[in-house]
């Protein structure tokens, strides 16, 4: 994934208001994520507990998701899978909640998902983060097939916070 600016994120949220997406914290850190090793980027609010962020490009443009989510005490504890990344954690993967974009949003529906609870999904694929002692599954996937399993995961979900 490219390198994304504060304003290209704060411009691409398509599920908030223009002035949610002002007021939200954007990580101070940009210039220093692994950026050739995401394909999305994440984040969790330090200032609200309650709520995650992702970016992204798709159709070469960028797009962005405010996600509702259960503060770090609430993480499940028993083993779990990411639909996202399809991790299975021995603990850490949260009920990730979007409101959905428009009209639909406004009117309070939404869309759910079970992610990584540190939404780091990028890092768990290509092995540079690890998910639990004993706990990963055999795949006979290569890294590029886990991370367009990813890709496609996370467009589809997109596809449903957008539709």
């Amino acid at each position: 994934m490219r390198p994304l600016t504060e304003q290209e994120i704060r411009t691409a949220f398509v599920n908030c208001t223009k002035g949610e997406a002002k007021r939200l914290s954007v990580p101070r850190d940009l210039a220093q994520r692994p950026w050739d090793d995401l394909d999305f980027l994440s984040w969790r609010d330090p200032q609200a507990r309650h709520r995650a962020y992702l970016a992204t490009e798709l159709n070469g443009r960028p797009m962005a998701l405010a996600l509702r989510c259960p503060s770090p005490a609430a993480w499940q504890t028993r083993p779990s899978m990411c639909s996202m990344c399809v991790t299975t954690h021995t603990a850490g993967v949260s009920l990730m909640v979007a409101a959905k974009a428009g009209k639909a949003g406004q009117q309070g529906n939404t869309v759910g998902a079970y992610m990584c609870s540190d939404l780091a999904c990028s890092l768990y694929v290509r092995g540079k983060k690890e998910a639990g002692a004993g706990v990963r599954t055999h795949e006979t996937l290569t890294v590029e097939e886990k991370i367009q399993r990813t890709v496609t995961n996370l467009t589809a979900f997109i596809a449903k916070v957008t539709a």
